[in-house]
């Protein structure tokens, strides 16, 4: 998943404001194995080169890099950052290379089954049990069902796109948000006026509106998957979830936002003219930055309406053809260390562990108690867009349909149906 400039700007702000904060020169992973488990990883050397999606996110990476230096002084991190939609090319490059370009890499959920069956990433369970006091079970199981691939661990979290409810509090109360897709509805139009909607809306072709609505699908009870594997969207739940957000578009959302992504909802939501908006749990600490607009610092997470969110999610990997495994798995224990992830969750980083969310110095130099309590109830019961083979391909052809139920092209049943007939195709080839 990936998000644009607004935030980017935004979130970047973040890491320049708390670098002064951070002091993590002792925060070394108790451990006797960097990677292949014959090293002390505070001895081992290398160069480490990393391909990153340019977000903040990754900056924030960055500016952690003077502290690893000072526990690894002879392992050299170079990242290189790369537009999201120019990311997985150059990984299978780098993959099917002689030489590999890169020694550790950062993957989209959408990527990993398929980046496995190839043959492309190593297992990491051994690299993972090694670390002592490193504790994998207190990483968020949503985000580590995602790595995990018939029962082998294949990267570690590096980032979260769960899915909530922000709104702006000059406009809603918190005894006024919705807590069902119904309420969501209603409660929308009721808030709607001529100079601001009720909800900013993200119906663009493809990967966005699926996003979207996953969720609101999720709070109808459905799912995109049944029990056998295999397509669930012919149901009254997927009908009822598509039929609720057709009535939000229409009554609801900015005028004219058929083609929106995140960027312009981002912008109606900042600006005032849209009261709410459904977007990644993160996306909160942009609105209420200084710059985001009038209404900076107004803004809340709710969990979705209904109680179930859709997930994305970043992971650390290994690379079959690292050059550097040992030092490339020294980095990745200690930034996504108990001590470390602390202070990248401060400095604006997205949730990966459980304990991050109750620290005290996260409570009292990050975004509040109540955001990090929604977004651990978010990522309790969070669920992916995807799952097996092919899930880039399989969600743009879902959300090219469901933007045709929307802009009135096809109908919602005839949009079901060929969303429905796309995920068994494309997944099962």
């Amino acid at each position: 998943m990936s998000f644009t400039t607004k935030a980017r700007r935004l979130l970047a702000g973040l890491a320049a404001l708390s670098l002064g904060a951070v002091a993590l020169a002792g925060c070394a992973p108790a451990t006797t194995d960097a990677g292949s488990g014959t090293t002390d990883p505070t001895s081992t050397s290398g160069t480490v080169r990393i391909l990153m999606e340019d977000v903040p996110d990754s900056d924030i990476v960055i500016s952690l890099l003077p502290d690893f230096n000072a526990v690894y002084p002879d392992i050299d991190v170079q990242i290189e950052k790369l537009p999201y939609d120019q990311m997985k090319d150059k990984l299978v490059a780098s993959f099917q290379a002689p030489e590999a370009a890169y020694d550790l890499i950062v993957i989209d959920n959408s990527w990993v089954n398929d980046f496995v069956a190839a043959g492309f990433i190593q297992p990491m369970d051994a690299q993972i049990d090694a670390v002592a006091d490193y504790d994998a079970g207190d990483f968020f199981s949503s985000l580590t069902d995602i790595t995990t691939v018939d029962g082998v661990r294949y990267g570690v979290p590096f980032y979260n796109y769960a899915l909530g409810y922000i709104y702006n509090t000059d406009m809603v109360s918190a005894d006024e948000v919705p807590t069902s897709l119904d309420e969501l509805v209603s409660f929308s139009a009721s808030l709607t006026e001529p100079d601001r909607a009720g909800l900013a809306m993200q119906p663009q072709t493809g990967y966005k509106i699926m996003e979207e609505w996953t969720n609101f699908l999720y709070s109808a009870g459905g799912s995109i998957y049944g029990a056998d594997g295999k397509a669930n969207l012919n149901t009254p739940e997927a009908k009822a979830a598509l039929e609720a957000y057709i009535e939000l578009y229409n009554n609801s959302a900015p005028k004219d936002s058929l083609n929106w992504a995140f960027d312009d909802a981002f912008r109606s939501v900042s600006s005032g003219g849209a009261a709410a908006m459904v977007s990644y749990n993160w996306n909160l600490a942009a609105l209420n930055q200084p710059d985001s607009g009038p209404y900076a610092g107004k803004f809340k997470l709710a969990v979705m309406p209904g109680g179930k969110s859709a997930l994305g999610s970043w992971t650390w990997a290994l690379p079959v053809n690292s050059a550097a495994p040992d030092a490339a798995w020294a980095f990745t224990a200690w930034l996504t260390s108990k001590e470390v992830d602390v202070q990248r969750v401060i400095l604006g980083g997205a949730a990966i562990r459980e304990s991050s969310m109750t620290d005290p110095a996260v409570l009292s130099e990050g975004f509040g108690a109540d955001y990090y309590a929604a977004v651990t109830t978010i990522l309790a019961s969070a669920a992916p867009l995807t799952q097996g083979l092919m899930g880039d391909e399989m969600i743009t052809a879902v959300g090219e349909a469901l933007n045709a139920a929307v802009s009135g092209t096809m109908t919602v049943d005839e949009a079901l149906a060929q969303a429905n007939d796309a995920i068994n195709t494309i997944q099962s080839r």
